[in-house]
């Protein structure tokens, strides 16, 4: 059954990628959007249940330790406490079967001419040159003479009208991509791929995934930093050592061997020696005829893999509706952390994940207890602490492809992930505006709140392919990304760079994510109120909020609701 907008459609078709329709009234006129009142929220319980995650008897939280199973033990707790329901038939938990594949013994990448031309012929030196993982569970990956394709942006996009693999097939084959997207580099937001804003297009994930799709058998994307926005440090640390994913089943989605980076040097060096020019090549990728280019190349590599298997938990609570109980809106927070890590100068080694993201996860527990301090919504709410996200949202990717509750009856949802504890702000970062009819909730709810919106002020970075929401936005669901706002009442947008800056440069990710008994919450229980609101407001409307057109999730949507009976 398919209930959709149609008037809230058209008005957000005129928006573009990260940015909100600059008149919001045909589109809230549209949608059932109810007034919702002001929540009562407990900072007692935002504040003691951060304060109790964050501590060194947790050791940080990493899934699979001992801190993890306290953490699983807490929150179960809590969320009985807070009067959920158990959300998984009758259980509070979701296992979530992971997969640790160690690579080691990496032979160098070799790139060969089938012909016999020697003056072609490289030897890659992996970590310098290159690096490379397996998603199999294969104790050994070979890759031998597998033919080069350069697929340009390696995109197969038909609401785009755009196929990086036309007319090839890559069995067997390695296909060498670009990074991000076709227009990256544009300064505006105006694009096939929304100009300097990432698409899901642009991110990693999708180009191996699709890659995988066309049957290839392996998959390198070529680092350059400003598109990638990060060096070739960050690419060899990430992907050297033990990568962790969620198990594959037997009905799994079709992968590559393996996926990997080249440094871009090295990429020109392989282009150059097929006889082509690599910066025409990238020029040519950037428009929609581009056709992809064999380059008369082989490449071959092969490594061993040490793997352990081992599992975690998801944790799910619910607040039955009382009207439609079978329609469901979704909260989502992250509940691990990076265990023990590299110590402090104090010799401090556990990672305690404070910011990062204990006051998320007491964030579901908060809003919980409100919500059912104020009486169940005619939808039912879900609350769904999840495992692994630092290991690469292993757990929401898994509960997205093992759903407790069918996507095509999830309504939508928010996504909580590190409140920054630094006073009230006059405005929220809406990241990923301009994707959904969601924003138009959002839009009503600060109104109420009496703030403002501030885009994503890195757009080109994709931040909103790289949270918990993703899983469920890439299988269609609607999802809202907000952060903390920029712009302080106290010290302004200066103050408020002043204090995301300390916190990245001196505690992300690191020892001093500790919790401080003299943070000011002031400014996080203003934005627990508003999520407290869009959760409400969802669960109270009739409407089911789709994708704009045009957006990449937008038909994965409209094919969920299409063979619904019961859902959107």
């Amino acid at each position: 059954m398919k209930r959709l907008c149609l008037a809230a459609a058209a008005a957000f078709a005129l928006a573009g990628c990260d940015q909100l329709p600059d008149d919001m009234s045909t589109v809230s006129d549209a949608l059932d959007i109810p007034e919702i009142a002001d929540g009562d929220i407990s900072q007692e319980t935002m504040v003691n249940v951060t304060r109790e995650l964050s501590s060194d008897e947790f050791e940080g939280r990493m899934p699979g330790t001992p801190g993890g199973e306290k953490t699983v033990a807490l929150l179960i707790e809590e969320f009985r406490k807070a009067g959920l329901e158990p959300g998984n038939n009758g259980e509070w938990v979701q296992d979530v079967p992971l997969v640790e594949i160690t690579g080691k013994d990496f032979a160098p990448l070799t790139i060969t001419d089938p012909d016999g031309d020697a003056a072609s012929d490289m030897t890659l030196q992996f970590s310098t040159d290159w690096v490379g993982v397996s998603y199999k569970e294969n104790v050994e990956t070979n890759l031998e003479d597998s033919e080069i394709v350069f697929v340009g942006y390696g995109i197969d996009a038909a609401e785009r009208d755009w196929n990086d693999y036309e007319g090839v097939d890559m069995t067997g084959k390695t296909a060498l991509i670009l990074v991000n997207d076709p227009d990256f580099s544009s300064d505006s937001l105006e694009g096939t791929f929304g100009g300097k804003a990432m698409t899901y297009y642009g991110r990693w994930t999708y180009k191996y995934e699709e890659a995988g799709r066309k049957g290839a058998a392996a998959a390198l994307i070529v680092h350059d930093t400003e598109p990638a926005s990060y060096g070739w440090n960050v690419v060899e640390s990430s992907w050297s050592g033990p990568q962790a994913y969620a198990q594959r089943g037997p009905n799994a989605p079709q992968m590559t061997d393996m996926n990997g980076w080249v440094q871009k040097d090295v990429a020109r060096r392989i282009v150059e020696a097929a006889g082509q020019d690599f910066d025409a090549l990238v020029e040519a990728a950037k428009k929609p005829d581009f056709t992809p280019v064999p380059l008369g190349l082989s490449v071959s590599t092969s490594f061993r893999n040490d793997i352990r298997t081992y599992s975690s938990q998801n944790v799910i609570g619910i607040l039955p509706g009382t009207e439609r109980p079978d329609e469901y809106v979704i909260h989502t927070a992250h509940w691990d952390h990076l265990g023990r890590c590299t110590p402090a100068p104090d010799g401090d080694d556990i990672c305690n994940g404070a910011v990062d993201n204990a006051t998320g996860t007491a964030a579901l527990v908060a809003l919980a207890e409100a919500q059912a301090k104020a009486g169940a919504t005619a939808r039912s709410l879900v609350f769904l602490a999840v495992t692994a996200e630092e290991q690469g949202l292993l757990g929401a990717d898994y509960y997205a492809a093992n759903p407790v509750f069918p996507l095509a009856q999830t309504v939508g949802g928010i996504n909580m992930d590190a409140f920054q504890v630094a006073g009230p702000a006059k405005d929220v970062t809406v990241v990923g505006p301009g994707k959904s009819q969601l924003d138009a909730f959002l839009e009503a709810a600060l109104e109420a709140d009496g703030r403002v919106a501030t885009p994503n002020p890195k757009p080109e970075a994709g931040y909103y392919y790289r949270s918990d929401h993703f899983a469920f936005a890439k299988r269609g669901v609607p999802m809202l990304y907000i952060d903390g706002g920029e712009d302080l009442v106290e010290g302004g947008r200066e103050a408020g760079a002043a204090v995301a800056k300390d916190y990245t440069e001196n505690r992300y990710h690191g020892p001093k994510d500790e919790f401080n008994e003299d943070w000011d919450w002031s400014g996080v229980m203003g934005d627990l109120n508003l999520f407290y609101r869009l959760g409400r407001m969802m669960g109270m409307s009739t409407s089911w909020p789709n994708w704009n057109d045009g957006d990449e999730f937008r038909a994965t949507r409209d094919a969920d609701c299409e063979r619904s009976e019961t859902g959107c």
